[in-house]
């Protein structure tokens, strides 16, 4: 399949637009495509990689960020967080940040070190604070390894090449269903008994990774795969009102009473996540355009159909409780469950709102991603200790029910470079290009 690519400038007509006039008094330092804002986003980006460079621990993996990026020693270190730091620090690299070489090749020494299970393949979740293996094998963490490994490999680390391979292999061998053209979720340790439950936000995050290995490598069969779950993911969507079904049976048939006694789950909440609404909008979009460029026939439904997933997400869950944010999750009635406003919603949005207005060029899209940039700047952003508040009740207070300090920086800095990147690659491929090398 061919790939055709946005051009890198502004183009009229073409795939990436320039706002139009029509914000008001609005700071400028909000808006999208002023100076003010590109400088707002290079800031926050450049705090937001100094503030992680504590994560790696003696052996690699990495230890979960404190409020003020001080390590946390008593938690668990897990290979989802060591493989998004291993990813933020590549797109360091290549943004020419001080430092960024030695700790990507620390997080590479986790993936190849205590965090693989060179006795069953693959990778542990993670290890205890007492340096114990946690159990199982996941889909999402092994996702991220792929992830980890992609951009890795273009900021030129040793090992990285020969990583990404052996995480693709084992990835189609223990977790890509060809006939259903999904991802399983989870299989104990030895990769013996697989588990009954099927996710989509595994899905999400392996489409995002086979998408980073297409736009790397040139392996069109890794888009291919994106675009089959992509197409399950619409046809549920469109089926439930634009509101994306995340948990389901072997047989892939929707659970939505799934932890509806422990709405606030982490990885498995309750209802609809409008954040992942959020995020699905992005990859659709960014899948549509890397596959069909500007062939608007056919990139075209699933443009609509992102449109109607950020939207949807947007009406049910922004500003809808008497305070700014967004909402955790929602029931099937678009009516909030968890409050909570978790700061990855805010990322995806940021995210999200940027991308809809390079790709439709409706002016709602920018005064959307104008809105997201000053809640950002005067509520979620932690101004005193650095990065962001991960998460806040709904009057904005600081919690920590479900993820206390600040574990990561990935969400936050890919917020930061997406909105002046090309809408049809993959962020760290994006960067690259944008440095002057060819990805």
């Amino acid at each position: 399949m061919e790939k055709r690519r946005c051009p890198d400038v502004p183009e009229p007509g073409g795939c990436f637009r320039t706002q139009s006039e029509g914000m008001g008094e609005m700071n400028r330092k909000y808006q999208i495509d002023t100076e003010e804002n590109r400088a707002f986003l290079q800031e926050r980006a450049d705090e937001l990689l100094r503030f992680g460079h504590k994560f790696p621990s003696p052996q690699g993996s990495s230890w979960y960020l404190g409020d003020d990026g001080t390590p946390w020693k008593d938690r668990n270190r897990e290979t989802w967080i060591t493989c998004r730091m291993a990813h933020v620090y590549s797109i360091g690299c290549l943004l020419g940040h001080e430092g960024s070489e030695e700790l990507v090749d620390a997080a590479l020494k986790g993936l190849n070190g205590e965090l693989k299970d060179v006795e069953n393949g693959g990778w542990y979740p993670g290890r205890t604070p007492e340096g114990d293996i946690l159990p199982d094998k996941q889909c999402y963490a092994h996702a991220f390894v792929i992830l980890a490994a992609t951009s890795a490999m273009l900021a030129k680390r040793p090992g990285a090449e020969e990583l990404l391979a052996e995480a693709l292999e084992l990835y189609d061998k223990r977790f890509w269903n060809e006939e259903e053209g999904l991802s399983c979720d989870t299989w104990n340790t030895a990769f013996t008994v697989l588990d009954d439950y099927r996710g989509v936000n595994a899905n999400m995050h392996t489409v995002e990774a086979f998408l980073a290995v297409a736009d790397a490598t040139g392996r069109e069969e890794y888009r291919v795969r994106a675009g089959r779950i992509v197409d399950h993911v619409i046809a549920w969507a469109k089926d439930n009102e634009w509101r994306i079904p995340e948990h389901f049976t072997k047989d892939w048939q929707p659970d939505l009473e799934k932890n509806k006694e422990k709405p606030d789950d982490p990885f498995k909440p309750y209802g609809a996540t409008p954040g992942h609404g959020i995020e699905w909008a992005r990859l659709i979009t960014h899948w549509a355009l890397s596959t069909y460029g500007k062939n608007t026939e056919k990139a075209q439904p699933y443009v609509e159909a992102a449109e109607k997933l950020f939207n949807r997400a947007i009406a049910d869950a922004w500003n809808v409780d008497g305070a700014p944010g967004i909402v955790y999750t929602t029931d099937w009635s678009g009516k909030p469950c968890v409050h909570d406003r978790m700061h990855w919603t805010l990322a995806e949005a940021i995210n999200t709102s940027a991308v809809l207005y390079r790709v439709t060029g409706k002016q709602q899209y920018a005064d959307n991603y104008a809105e997201f940039m000053q809640y950002l700047d005067e509520t979620v952003l932690d101004h005193v200790n650095g990065s962001w508040f991960h998460q806040l009740d709904q009057n904005n207070q600081l919690l920590g029910t479900v993820w206390p300090g600040k574990s990561d920086i990935y969400h936050a800095l890919q917020s930061m470079l997406i909105p002046y990147r090309r809408v049809d690659t993959s962020i760290a491929c994006a960067v690259k290009e944008t440095a002057g090398h060819a990805c």
